[in-house]
């Protein structure tokens, strides 16, 4: 129970819901409710669960640079290492299940396909951001520590891509099934916008403002009762 209570509700929230998607895609798997091709039908699951944790994992510092929501920073690594566990989960169904490990057929798709050579590009990248995850890289590296993990949103791009042309959309052209894709695009556009320094700043200053009127109001409400 003490080690319980070292976590808060958000914390626990987090780890909680994280692992729902795997557990309802086995219990699918099991009744065998993963369409015809069941197969492709985990492969999506998998990756598109992959990319919503890693979009909320980019949303934390938002999240608190926006509405003072510091809660949100507590959970910003363990999504990502979530985010990281879909993707790998994603990749071994994709090279395991679907290519049978079979390096010939692999290296074939990687060449030929290019949603796959985009999508593994994003897994190298979050793999080194999960492997450099922990204190101890952080205090090794220092400030290249900060570089790399930067890399994070090239990796979001990379698999908003990647998701777009593995559902036979091109989101550059507007062609074919893209809205997911667009959608998904347009969030993190706006997540890497609120990260540039003078509008962090802007909106940093804005919530102290609204804060400090909110506190002066309440403090005359109080006085005049």
């Amino acid at each position: 129970m003490s080690k319980l209570k070292k976590f808060t509700p958000l914390q626990i929230i987090v780890h909680i819901g994280a692992w729902v998607p795997l557990l309802w895609l086995l219990w699918d798997n099991y009744t065998g409710n993963l369409t015809i091709n069941p197969i492709q039908a985990a492969t999506q699951r998998s990756g598109k669960y992959a990319l919503v944790l890693l979009v909320l994992s980019l949303a934390a510092t938002p999240a608190n640079t926006l509405f003072g929501f510091r809660q949100a920073l507590k959970v910003r690594r363990a999504l990502g290492l979530y985010a990281f566990m879909y993707a790998a989960i994603h990749l071994t169904i994709f090279a395991g299940l679907d290519y049978g490990l079979d390096w010939g057929l692999l290296q074939g798709a990687i060449f030929e396909k290019r949603f796959v050579l985009v999508g593994l590009a994003a897994f190298l990248i979050l793999l080194s951001l999960a492997a450099t995850s922990f204190k101890s890289s952080m205090k090794r590296m220092g400030k290249n520590w900060k570089r790399l993990h930067k890399l994070v949103y090239l990796a979001g791009g990379l698999v908003i891509v990647h998701y777009a042309w593995s559902i036979k959309g091109d989101v550059f052209r507007l062609q074919g099934d893209i809205w997911q894709p667009l959608l998904f695009g347009l969030i993190l556009a706006f997540l890497l916008f609120l990260r540039i320094p003078f509008v962090r700043k802007w909106f940093s200053g804005a919530r102290q403002r609204l804060n400090r009127r909110g506190t002066v109001s309440r403090t005359q409400q109080r006085n005049a009762i």
